[in-house]
């Protein structure tokens, strides 16, 4: 009985433990020293006709996405 105790001891400690194994998880693309306008780099992520770096473009753009493309009380049909 005893060792039985144990040994469910045992397992269950193991089983506890090696949920601390998750590797870090890293920001892909994201490098932190570099404002957001900066970009990515990748052109899948580059909406046409923005240019990397331009902050005036970057700024234009999160403006008219808040206010047209995530406003869904200017979307919804009246």
């Amino acid at each position: 009985m005893q060792r039985t105790l144990v040994s469910a001891t045992l397992v269950s400690a193991a089983l506890a433990l090696s949920a601390c194994g998750e590797k870090p998880q890293d920001k892909m693309g994201i490098r932190s020293d570099q404002p957001a306008q900066a970009g990515t780099g990748v052109a899948a992520f580059t909406e046409p006709g923005w240019k990397a770096g331009d902050h005036d473009s970057w700024s234009n753009h999160l403006k008219a996405r808040a206010n047209y493309g995530m406003n869904d009380h200017q979307r919804a049909p009246k």
